[in-house]
């Protein structure tokens, strides 16, 4: 007979009562999944319906050598010839052509994988690949997805860069280049020359783009129909195309199909960072050196406030009116200080909010930032607005000139302008609603193809961070007793390093990974699953390797990691799961939390610090965790939503300010390209010397003053006596109003304009003379525009001191600003047209788009555009008399703002222009250098 055990219910009733407490959200939970079920689910279990269909497929391709599916592909591309996903009409064509012939790609995809079974081929980097690979059906549910604007998600080593092919092979039908992008050089060059095996098999061509390649190289590379790169290099690449004098010179392809592996890492955690080409100023930098002083000598919470969730910090109300007097300024607000008040503030953010071996390095006199997500060196990265030099100076190593924007662009609007945007990753359903609030794709979960046999344990909670810090000291010297490999994770260099130095007091071998020892990272991942092996790692291990464990490491339970404390977003600490139990291996993951933590510290509030610290966990020794509460294990998790709510406010804003200079670009760049594409783009300047011309005699006539001094004032505007002074001329005195005057005037000046053309005895130097300057025009101007609308962002921050909405007078303000460009694009022009001879030299060499010679190329004939007679206004600003011009005020009147502009010109600006000579070698001859 069973004996029945007395149960205390006296001493079980707060368990009780917080089970049935902490259940009933799980209840209801369910009970609304089952009413109202995952839209997202649906489209996966639809997907998963549709394998039975390529399974058919591919009976029908059983019979096919690779002779017989490279023309297939052939037959598949017949279908899609003539059509331009760029209009509109054939877009929905393509799209309807890809949906009827998706199945049975991917059949043919698969069977190729078959045919290539067992086969060794050797590599071009001199490996050989035994090829393996066949897509299981989840794997062509993911690749479904993918086709059709989603993100799979998908666990580490479901072999995702196999089911990139599918999607890629389908789309790169359509004779445009699918690019297919990853996160560093290494996978990219990886991923390329696996996967080329297939590709070839397919009757496609595969390219990869990496950094430091020749240009004809990446040109040949982009022509491919599959191409895989960073997201770095593609951006890279777009504005450097966007910046070249020759059509020949661009690079990239078309963006048509883009699909970005590791997408949360492209699109959510890079969103904030404004990628930037840019070239050396020469402001001083010694104020640096001035302020990081100043800096130190402040106190917080005295003379400044922190904010360590916005990483800022700001001067107390108090201590501005000091600053003001130690820096000799009435008010340090107003526009000619407000750098200062910048600077100081930078200074302030250097000295004490961002900390050394947690946010960067120095190494070699120079401060390199380490990346928050990966825990990576971001070599070549520089934090932005002077912060850097900020940094740079409190820690007394070379300060680096500060540099001109010379164009920028952030991933959300890079990625957003292709065709079609999909990707894949491991790690994405916790950022699924800016996914689509931001890109338009949902994120869709794909299943596993074995389960997964990993135990996550629950979180250990414990009242403070150095009784935590024991505990794990204490396990892992219990664990590594039984020669079970470690792989302990840290959010920062000092504190893996802490970790470190207590392991060596207690004798326990182990190494380290961390951005001082990156170089040793491929090394030291290999090794993490070794018998025995504890490897101490911040994000670096996290992500983008490998471990592999060794055969009586299984039998062990399989790889353990511990986490010492949550990173801002569970994302990451699921890659960081990730890394145990990979294609059902064994392993167990486990987070270690304190109230010290700085998630919890920032995050957390006053009521969670209460709760680990009650007088009942008061007898708990601090190296014991606390009684498993799901009710405080759910707090932790709610912590980290509200800090992924937080970023994504951040991404948001960073996004609706973008948007707006993003508009610009999309003009300015979509012009640009029309010059490099036209044969020539002389109606074009006539246009722009038009517009001009009509908003100077506007500006300027006065039809009661003298004509003399008025065509004194048009000659001194040109540069150049284009109406003769010196005699009465009976036809400017008759002129009594503005509509003739312009008439005359215009026609005076495009008269002449004509004359400088035939002068040239070689009409290709003349248009290419015209392309010249109007690029460097618009290159120049576009650069002080970004720098114009970096310092109209920072100083609308404080319109909400007025009660005003600072995004709305953003973009009321960019309006005008964007206005104040075109005309100045059209006056540029014209000053400089009208200062050239036909022995002008010009340069007809390309400067090589490389970082290292990028201001070379900015210079170009420089001296040129800026060649034009002393005027009452700089060449970069707004002549007074125009700011008053209606025509100028509403850029809707430019030339530069409607291209079909030069069509309603009025009929005497082409039918007034000077005789040309029968042939050009009737034209004047008069030697130019070139």
């Amino acid at each position: 007979m069973m004996k029945m055990q007395k149960i205390n219910f006296q001493n079980t009733s707060f368990l009780y009562n917080e089970h049935i407490q902490n259940n009933i959200p799980q209840m209801i939970d369910n009970f609304l999944t089952k009413l109202f079920p995952d839209p997202t689910e649906k489209k996966v279990k639809n997907y998963t319906k549709k394998i039975q269909e390529i399974h058919s497929y591919e009976d029908t391709f059983r019979s096919y050598s690779l002779e017989d599916v490279q023309k297939k592909t052939e037959e598949y591309k017949k279908k899609f010839q003539g059509l331009d996903f760029k209009k509109e009409d054939d877009s929905v064509k393509i799209r309807q052509l890809l949906d009827d012939i998706c199945l049975e790609a991917f059949a043919l995809v698969k069977h190729t994988c078959t045919l290539l079974n067992g086969k060794d081929f050797e590599l071009e980097n001199g490996t050989t690949l035994h090829w393996n690979m066949i897509p299981y059906d989840v794997q062509l549910v993911g690749g479904l997805a993918i086709h059709e604007w989603n993100i799979s998600e998908m666990k580490t080593w479901e072999w995702k860069t196999l089911v990139a092919t599918m999607p890629a092979y389908l789309n790169a039908l359509t004779g445009n280049t699918v690019h297919i992008v990853t996160v560093n050089d290494y996978l990219a060059a990886r991923d390329s020359q696996e996967m080329w095996v297939l590709f070839w098999a397919l009757w496609l061509k595969t390219g990869v783009v990496h950094n430091n390649m020749p240009k004809d190289k990446k040109q040949e590379a982009y022509r491919c129909d599959i191409v895989y790169a960073t997201n770095n290099e593609l951006w890279f690449d777009y504005l450097r195309d966007n910046m070249v004098v020759k059509l020949e010179d661009k690079s990239q392809s078309e963006l048509f199909f883009c699909i970005i592996d590791e997408v949360d890492s492209v699109l959510i955690d890079e969103a904030r960072t404004p990628l930037i080409i840019s070239m050396p100023d020469n402001e001083p930098t010694s104020k640096y050196e001035k302020f990081a002083k100043l800096a130190q000598k402040l106190e917080s919470g005295k003379h400044y406030k922190i904010d360590e969730k916005q990483k800022n910090s700001t001067l107390t109300d108090e201590w501005i009116e000091e600053v003001e007097k130690m820096l000799w300024i009435e008010n340090i607000y107003i526009s000619d200080n407000y750098n200062d008040i910048h600077h100081i503030e930078n200074a302030i953010k250097a000295n004490s909010v961002y900390i050394k071996d947690k946010d960067y390095l120095v190494t070699e006199d120079q401060v390199v930032i380490i990346d928050e997500h990966t825990g990576r060196v971001l070599s070549g990265r520089r934090y932005s607005e002077w912060l850097h030099q900020a940094i740079e100076a409190k820690e007394w190593v070379k300060i680096q000139q500060e540099s001109k924007t010379l164009a920028s662009i952030t991933f959300q609007n890079y990625f957003r302008m292709y065709w079609k945007l999909s990707g894949m990753t491991g790690t994405a359903k916790t950022e699924e609603e800016e996914f689509y609030k931001v890109y338009g794709l949902e994120t869709l979960i794909i299943p596993t193809n074995k389960p997964i046999i990993r135990d996550d344990k629950p979180d250990l909670l414990f009242k403070n961070e150095k009784g935590k810090f024991e505990y794990l000291l204490q396990y892992i010297a219990q664990e590594h007793e039984t020669g079970r490999p470690l792989l302990v994770w840290t959010v920062s260099v000092d504190k893996s390093e802490y970790i470190s130095q207590s392991l060596t007091k207690i004798w326990i071998k182990h190494r380290v990974l961390n951005a001082k020892h990156h170089d040793r990272e491929a090394e030291i991942v290999r090794e993490a699953g070794q018998k025995w092996a504890v490897t101490i790692a911040t994000n670096m291990a996290g992500r983008w390797t490998d471990i592999k464990l060794w055969e009586w490491v299984v039998e062990l339970g399989g790889l353990a990691i511990i986490g010492t404390e949550k990173h801002e977003t569970r994302r990451i600490d699921n890659q960081l799961r990730g890394r145990a139990g990979r294609q059902w291996d064994p392993g167990m993951t486990q987070f270690l939390i304190s109230p010290n933590d700085d998630i919890m510290r920032i995050f957390g509030g006053d009521k969670l610090f209460w709760v680990f610290n009650s007088p009942v966990f008061a007898s708990l020794p601090d190296n014991e965790p606390l009684t498993q509460s799901k009710m405080l294990t759910k707090r932790v998790t709610s912590v980290q939503k509200q800090v992924e709510w937080h970023n994504f406010d951040a991404r948001k804003h960073v996004l609706e300010y973008d948007d707006v200079i993003n508009k610009h670009r999309t003009i300015i760049y979509g012009k640009r390209n029309a010059i490099l594409a036209s044969e020539n783009i002389h109606d074009d300047v006539q246009a722009m010397i038009w517009s001009q011309t009509l908003k100077f005699v506007a500006a300027n006539f006065d039809e009661y003053g003298e004509r003399q001094d008025f065509i004194q004032k048009l000659n001194h505007f040109l540069g150049k006596d284009v109406i003769d002074t010196t005699v009465e001329n009976d036809d400017v005195s008759a002129i009594d109003s503005v509509e003739l005057m312009q008439d005359y005037v215009a026609d005076a000046v495009l008269e002449d304009l004509e004359k400088l053309r035939w002068e040239f005895p070689d009409p290709e130097q003349f248009y290419e003379l015209e392309r010249r300057i109007v690029l460097q025009s618009i290159d120049e101007l576009w650069m002080t525009h970004i720098h114009s609308m970096t310092k109209l962002r920072e100083s609308v921050a404080f319109e909400g001191y007025a009660q005003k909405n600072p995004l709305v007078v953003y973009k009321e303000k960019a309006y005008d600003k964007f206005g104040i460009l075109m005309w100045e694009v059209e006056y540029k022009t014209t000053k400089a047209m009208f200062s050239i001879t036909p022995q002008t030299r010009i340069v007809v060499e390309d400067p090589d788009l490389s970082e290292a010679e990028m201001q070379e190329m900015v210079q170009g004939i420089e001296w040129l555009i800026n060649k034009q007679a002393q005027n009452n206004t700089d060449s970069n600003s707004v002549p007074k008399q125009a700011a008053a011009n209606p025509l100028f005020n509403n850029p809707a009147q430019t030339w530069w703002a409607h291209p079909q502009a030069t069509r309603v010109m009025p009929p005497w600006v082409k039918a007034k222009k000077t005789k040309a000579p029968s042939t050009w070698d009737d034209a004047p001859k008069t030697k130019i250098r070139v």
